[in-house]
């Protein structure tokens, strides 16, 4: 009871602040989200539309619990101490108490963890994490069958958990060999296929979903791009900096990627040589394993996230406190320290969106989506500045004038407004929110019967498009006859 006490402490001591941060990014999105908002919520998350239901039935009733940031924020940081504690059970029936209260108290500290922790968009990581932890623990202790229940609420949570199976057929050849596991991997391996192809589909379902044919990338490009990742991941588990919401990665060049790619494979077959026995190597093919879901051929928007390293991060930290277990117990106490004081650091940056975005954009001078989450956070004067400066970089950004627009109207400079608005369509023709977009400061500036006619040519182009429907209505106009609800909106009444 005193290991787990003193990781629940030092998880507290590291991550605590986060309890203080606002919310950030995609966190605003859950507050108007339909599902989330909706009475009957508890339900509609579990629809077939809704990936990773069980995430979003904890978003549902954290809005019916109400109340500021910190009661979200709560959730999360209690969901990590749950995993770190989860962790360490599991971990402890493998390695023994002391290395497995290292790994743990890694796993608990290292700066990897700040984001999940502090968004609260990710808490689907987090709950992903914890019911394999929890699978695991229940498969080290041979309840297989209560094992796979829990892995299949970890893909109710996030489905990017769906190589768990794969780990656990390694550990298997590694240590039990009892072919008495291999019906129950074999449920998980059903579980983890059907939730891929759900997945897919959603994807191609629902616009905007950001992965799939919605990314934005091919499957080829994406996968081309991931041996740089996964070598970027690896270095911060080493040498823990560089951490942010929105790094600088492009698809790099066919030879660049080829000898990415060989540097991981080669790490892999070391970590393959001396895998026997859930030693070292093998919790180093562990959490590349594991990393694979997402960092393999389907694509997402975002060529890597830090998040996505959380559940990894227990197999790496196993890694690390085995090799630590042949050293002084100092040095484990001291590395430690010194990356819960790094992360102590990742805290306070995630506190404010502020701080978050211009250490974003410190990072990444060169990307544009920073600096336009740096201006959201800004007065409009201030806004005005950091957007100009990102014009200097890319000029022709229809995203650029866009924010540009936004800030002006919010500044009330409707003609000012209008002018970036108008270069966003002319940038981006045909484009449904620069139609809104334009309607709202035509709006503004009292030209209704234009503003309308925006409107509906958004709604044209998007029938789903909420925010021309809400600003026909400001006016008078029942959109719900001329332009009914598609079946295919997910944000449909």
């Amino acid at each position: 009871m005193r290991e787990k006490l003193l990781l629940i402490a030092v998880t507290l001591v590291t991550f605590g602040a986060t309890l203080l941060g606002s919310f950030h990014f995609d966190d605003y999105a859950l507050l108007s989200d339909r599902v989330i908002t909706a009475a009957d919520g508890w339900w509609r998350a579990w629809m077939p539309l809704q990936t990773r239901p069980l995430t979003w039935f904890t978003f549902w009733a954290n809005f019916q619990v109400g109340g500021p940031p910190v009661v979200w924020h709560a959730v999360n940081l209690g969901l990590h101490c749950a995993c770190v504690l989860a962790a360490y059970s599991a971990l402890r029936r493998i390695l023994g108490g002391r290395t497995a209260w290292v790994a743990a108290a890694l796993f608990a500290v290292h700066p990897i963890a700040a984001e999940p922790v502090a968004y609260v968009s990710a808490r689907g990581t987090l709950l992903a994490a914890l019911f394999c932890l929890l699978s695991l623990r229940s498969w080290l202790a041979g309840s297989r069958w209560t094992a796979v229940a829990y892995f299949a609420a970890a893909l109710l949570g996030k489905e990017e958990c769906a190589a768990f199976p794969v780990f656990l057929l390694a550990l298997h050849w590694s240590v039990s060999k009892d072919r008495k596991e291999l019906p129950p991997i074999a449920a998980m391996f059903a579980l983890s296929l059907a939730a891929g192809l759900r997945v897919i589909w959603a994807s191609t379902q629902v616009a905007g979903s950001g992965v799939g044919q919605s990314a934005g990338i091919t499957a080829a490009g994406y996968l081309s791009a991931q041996g740089v990742v996964i070598l970027r991941y690896l270095r911060m588990l080493v040498l823990p900096y560089g951490f942010t919401p929105d790094p600088e990665i492009t698809t790099p060049g066919a030879w660049v990627s080829i000898v990415a790619w060989l540097a991981v494979g080669c790490a892999a077959a070391i970590a393959l040589r001396w895998s026997a026995k859930a030693r070292a190597g093998f919790w180093f093919l562990g959490g590349l394993i594991l990393l694979a879901p997402s960092s393999s051929i389907f694509p997402a928007a975002d060529l890597a996230a830090d998040r996505r390293m959380y559940l990894p991060l227990v197999a790496f930290a196993a890694c690390a406190a085995l090799w630590l277990s042949q050293a002084d117990q100092r040095i484990a106490l001291a590395l430690i320290a010194s990356l819960g004081l790094i992360s102590i650091r990742q805290s306070m940056i995630w506190r404010t969106e502020e701080s978050l975005w211009t250490e974003a954009v410190r990072l990444a001078p060169s990307k544009i989506r920073p600096r336009i989450q740096l201006a959201r956070a800004l007065p409009w004067h201030r806004a005005i500045v950091v957007l100009e400066e990102a014009k200097r970089i890319a000029p022709e950004d229809p995203e650029l004038a866009s924010e540009e627009g936004r800030v002006h109207l919010s500044a009330a400079r409707p003609e000012l407004a209008l002018q970036a608005f108008g270069r966003a369509l002319a940038m981006r023709p045909g484009d449904a929110k620069a139609f809104n977009n334009r309607g709202a400061a035509l709006l503004a500036l009292g030209q209704n019967d234009a503003a309308q006619s925006d409107f509906e040519a958004a709604l044209r182009r998007d029938p789903c498009l909420l925010d021309a429907r809400r600003n026909l209505r400001t006016i008078g106009f029942d959109d719900r006859t001329k332009y009914p609800w598609p079946a295919s909106c997910s944000n449909a009444p």
